[in-house]
């Protein structure tokens, strides 16, 4: 489970970070961000943090996150490190199952 304590002793939970790597606002860019976006919000609201990352206006995290094609998600945190490409990316269940989401986390 995803947790650690607060410091009053409660559950923390530890949030999701996803880097989305798109391009530009081609059909499959588009449909890979709108569904990552209906899944954080459906399963994850206000415990995610979503950096979309646009490789035609910025190449320099390109090197250091090994993106060789786009759309590209990673689950950066909860580790371990996920990585989802392409036609991954357009079927929301496949995706939600790939991502390890536990609403109860």
């Amino acid at each position: 489970m995803a947790q650690n304590k607060s410091r009053n002793g409660s559950p923390k939970r530890i949030p999701y970070v996803f880097h989305l790597y798109i391009s530009g606002a081609s059909p499959r860019s588009k449909r890979a961000l709108a569904n990552v976006k209906e899944i954080c919000e459906e399963h994850l609201k206000g415990r995610y943090e979503l950096k979309v990352i646009d490789i035609f206006q910025s190449a320099a995290p390109l090197d250091r996150d090994r993106i060789v094609a786009a759309p590209t998600l990673i689950r950066k945190n909860p580790l371990p490190v996920r990585r989802f490409i392409g036609e991954d990316l357009s079927d929301k269940d496949k995706l939600v199952s790939g991502l390890a989401i536990s609403d109860a986390a």
